[in-house]
């Protein structure tokens, strides 16, 4: 089959398309027909060889993936050939609190991951795709998708009424403000960009400041709430957004912190932001299979689909990798296997 592996650390070259044997499925592992793949943050991270945990050289990259079953192994109750499935980011989390060995099976890290034309994963690493997603589509949903549903319905749930923050114009924001709006809540964004900000509007928010125009942006905030604040923010920017984040929380708010915000350290932070609120702050590491598997019972009720800056074909998987570096992109950027 072909696949492609990264071959050296620190850029985008370092990813090289091969051709390895192709796998066969064990004892309950699927072989899955990968059919799309999308790019996350993370992705970027295990190319400059970096992001916490182990990676290697040699491995399959990109951890989301979905695709149809072509061949199932022994023991496979799950599911059968034929079926259309998405692979898990955390392969062997399926529910309840996060443990830290579930953290040191890494797809396309330190272990291979879908950029490739077949994969085997463990049939409990899967879950079904809605049915009216594409390959496409389902490709954008285990990583970006899922830290957003959590960041969400985790440590606090949102509830109707409630307003949220999302900052930027990423895979997680755009996945939390969509998520949001389905769960009732009003949504303000952050963006330096007019044409951004008027897709963000589009798609739902009620407000979008500019941060640049406005770097004190919680005061716009504060002004947006008639002084109240919002009930929860989605934090991805870390050092550089984490106190105007504090200072835009209402009495009683919720910081999602999101795991590429914290990837940088340097945060200092008055002590006395954080007391005397009711305030709370929670890490979020994506979230496990029920997590998955609730949030797609959420997207096929409410037939939401994904938001998709481009598609690339196989080929032009480097291409893929370049676009999504400059960060120019609004929304998930996808790789079509055929």
């Amino acid at each position: 089959m072909r696949a492609y592996r990264i071959d050296s650390f620190g850029s985008v070259d370092g990813v090289v398309l091969g051709s390895r044997d192709d796998p066969r499925p064990g004892t309950r592992e699927i072989l899955l027909r990968v059919r799309a793949t999308s790019l996350n943050y993370r992705d970027l991270m295990v190319l400059k060889g970096g992001g916490r945990g182990p990676t290697k050289l040699g491995v399959v990259p990109l951890s989301d993936g979905a695709g149809e079953v072509a061949a199932v192994g022994e023991g496979v109750s799950r599911f059968a050939v034929s079926d259309r499935v998405i692979g898990c980011f955390h392969p062997r989390w399926f529910g309840g609190p996060i443990k830290a060995d579930y953290l040191t099976d890494r797809l396309g890290a330190n272990l291979d991951g879908m950029l490739a034309e077949y994969a085997v994963v463990n049939e409990e690493a899967t879950v079904r795709m809605p049915d009216h997603l594409s390959f496409e589509e389902a490709a954008t949903l285990p990583c970006a998708a899922v830290t957003a549903w959590v960041a969400l319905t985790g440590h606090r749930r949102v509830t109707a009424g409630d307003t949220v923050l999302t900052q930027g114009t990423g895979g997680v924001s755009i996945f939390a403000l969509q998520f949001a709006r389905l769960l009732g809540a009003e949504v303000i964004g952050t963006t330096p960009s007019a044409a951004k900000a008027e897709w963000l509007k589009a798609l739902g928010a009620a407000a979008v400041i500019d941060y640049i125009e406005t770097p004190e942006w919680h005061e716009k905030v504060a002004e947006l709430t008639g002084g109240r604040g919002v009930d929860c923010v989605v934090e991805i920017g870390g050092p550089d957004t984490l106190a105007n984040s504090i200072k835009s929380l209402a009495v009683g708010g919720h910081i999602s912190l999101i795991g590429s915000s914290l990837s940088r350290s340097g945060v200092m932070l008055d002590p006395l932001l954080l007391g005397g609120r009711g305030m709370s702050l929670g890490s979020i590491s994506v979230g496990s299979r029920a997590d998955f598997e609730a949030m797609n019972r959420a997207i096929a009720l409410h037939r939401l689909r994904p938001v998709i800056d481009r598609v690339f074909p196989f080929d032009a998987a480097q291409d893929a990798y370049r676009h999504f570096e400059s960060r120019a992109h609004f929304g998930k950027v996808v790789i079509n296997h055929g």
